[in-house]
């Protein structure tokens, strides 16, 4: 809690107000003081509408490096999550501490602000959808901060606590503590939200029912042994089931439309960061994520994703290899396309996308002459000829959270990017993720399942995807289908952490199974004129993984020698919080949470 002093201080006392419209347009602060602005429902949403962006924007990268780095999806050689051993002075460590607790800090001031300052012109159904949105955004940041760090101090209100001068004196709740906390208040939040929010991309009640039925999924393992709690079970399934059968929402018919801007506002999408350009005065309010993950050439703007990459693991859990190979060996110079969601997910050899490049352009090429693309992006093109060298090590690269070039951002949004930032939303929690919640909730304890809800809602996501439909279903079909569908999106290493809640080892021993490696020798098999014959020197020019490096691991015992725990599944706190607060090195206690209420 770095700073928090600071950090709650700065947010209790202004609003950040942003439009309504748009996520963006602020009112001038300057003609607004807390007792005159909340005059009205659009006022109280505009108090909300931060949330979707700004306090976000520190935790979002270190979002994807735990989420699917740390978890084996995503090639970062050297970088502490991927080598899994972070550590407390990680930049990302300390920025997405300091930034869920901006989140909290934020939700907090505005159901404080609404209480205290509603005005007349506001109605009980307007106050209580602004306040609901704010209690999911809430709730949301204590399930990262309970599944990243552990057992976290609750900071209920802001005013209480800083009257108390005891913000540096925190303990940490138990986890079971936090657990309940985040129960009782997506509870809240059900209770205020409407069926259906006034703008469409807002949260509304089965956002929250959708979040609630996957904290249950979690924390049905928590301080078990071997098997889940079935009344927690019963609960996310309970939960997910409204959302899946009663809420409406369907998923989105194309996996890859998904992640397009165009279909940034989908019932697919349940909650989501809401970026915008902004202009340079609100940098925290747009998507720069693309930078991180595309290689130098791609677009106009910055990249510097071009030494990592998809890991070979989750391209053999695709059934692919870099060398279109299939798994069983058999060599074929096209993609193994048979999961619609390999190529939405990451691009190889024989890829083109017709929404990057749209605009197909004349690149100069590696030699100094033009090379064109004339339907889209074409990966084997772009790096056999333009870039002329392969800088990713595992053969591949990422396509979620990539816009494209200007063009395409212009094509998708109806505006340009700015330097490298974009419009693209971050899906944070969406339809297809709660029907495998459901699936599994119903498949509970049980070593399998023909349930025909639970068969339901997993053959809803696999036909999707352009699969074989299933009869029954196990939770490895299910652990498998979720990192599949989700890769990416920040979601893999929860998975890992809430089976270590009641598997540990078994937990440990799927995450040390991992081929970790990398390629040696890429470059080898490109030639000036494109991509080279697959396997035309024999056996030996295939790319190697076997490169000599092991794959990381976490060892079995603790640098002391005392047997594994749940504490290799959790990160450390940051050293700045540390030294900010002393107690939070301590042991957790017991919360009274009767002691908390929502107004």
């Amino acid at each position: 809690m770095q700073r928090i002093n600071k950090l709650l201080l700065i947010v209790a006392i202004t609003t950040g107000m942003i439009s309504c419209e748009d996520f963006l347009n602020r009112p001038d602060k300057a003609n607004y003081t807390l007792s005159d602005f909340y005059q009205n429902d659009e006022q109280c949403f505009q108090a909300v509408n931060p949330l979707y962006t700004v306090p976000w924007f520190d935790f979002f990268r270190g979002w994807l490096r735990v989420g699917d780095c740390q978890s084996g999806n995503y090639f970062m050689d050297g970088n502490g999550f991927w080598m899994l051993t972070p550590n407390e002075d990680m930049e990302e460590v300390k920025s997405m501490s300091a930034s869920l607790w901006a989140v909290n800090a934020r939700a907090n001031t505005v159901l404080e602000n609404i209480n205290l300052y509603a005005g007349s012109g506001t109605t009980e159904a307007g106050r209580n959808a602004a306040k609901g949105e704010a209690l999911v955004w809430k709730a949301m940041a204590y399930f990262y901060m309970v599944r990243i760090y552990g057992a976290v101090p609750i900071v209920h209100n802001n005013t209480e606590l800083l009257a108390t001068g005891e913000y540096n004196n925190l303990y940490r709740a138990k986890i079971d503590n936090v657990y309940d906390y985040i129960v009782m208040t997506l509870e809240k939040a059900i209770e205020w939200l409407p069926e259906k929010a006034r703008q469409a991309g807002r949260i509304d009640r089965y956002s929250a029912y959708g979040l609630l039925a996957k904290v249950y999924l979690a924390k049905s393992g928590y301080g078990q042994n071997g098997t889940r709690k079935q009344d927690d079970l019963d609960k996310a399934q309970e939960y997910a089931r409204k959302v899946v059968r009663e809420s409406g929402k369907v998923l989105e018919p194309v996996y890859a439309d998904i992640f397009r801007g165009s279909k940034n506002v989908s019932d697919e999408s349940l909650i989501a960061w809401r970026w915008v350009v902004a202009g340079e005065t609100y940098w925290t309010a747009s998507n720069d994520l693309q930078a991180d993950l595309v290689h130098s050439a791609f677009s106009e703007f910055s990249g510097w994703g071009s030494w990592s990459g998809p890991s070979l693991d989750l391209q053999e859990a695709f059934g692919e290899k870099f060398d279109g190979s299939t798994l069983s060996g058999a060599i074929s110079p096209n993609r193994q396309n048979t999961d619609k969601r390999r190529k939405a997910t990451m691009m190889m050899y024989g890829d083109v996308y017709e929404y990057f490049w749209r605009d197909h352009p004349t690149k100069e090429g590696a030699d100094g002459q033009p090379v064109s693309f004339p339907n889209g992006f074409d990966f084997a093109k772009f790096y056999g000829q333009v870039v002329g060298d392969f800088n990713s090590s595992t053969g591949a690269n990422c396509v979620k959270h990539i816009v494209g070039n200007n063009a395409d951002h212009l094509a998708e949004f109806g505006v340009p990017m700015m330097d490298r930032k974009s419009n693209l939303a971050t899906h944070i929690l969406r339809l297809g993720d709660v029907y495998l919640v459901y699936a599994e909730a119903v498949l509970g304890n049980n070593a399998s399942t023909s349930d025909p809800e639970a068969l339901y809602a997993f053959n809803e996501i696999r036909k999707r995807a352009g699969v074989a439909q299933k009869t029954s279903i196990t939770f490895d079909d299910i652990f498998k289908e979720r990192r599949l569908e989700l890769a990416f999106e920040g979601d893999f290493w929860y998975d890992f952490v809430r089976l270590s809640y009641y598997k540990p080892d078994e937990a440990l021993a799927r995450l040390n199974a991992q081929n970790r490696k990398n390629y040696t020798g890429l470059n080898a098999y490109y030639q000036d004129q494109g991509w080279k014959t697959w396997g035309q020197g024999g056996e030996n020019s295939y790319p190697k993984d076997d490169n000599g490096k092991p794959s990381p691991r976490i060892n079995a015992e603790q640098p002391d020698g005392k047997p594994y725990t749940i504490d290799k599944f959790t990160l450390p706190f940051p050293s700045t919080d540390l030294a900010m607060n002393p107690n939070l090195a301590k042991d957790p206690v017991d919360y009274d949470l009767s002691q908390y209420s929502y107004e």
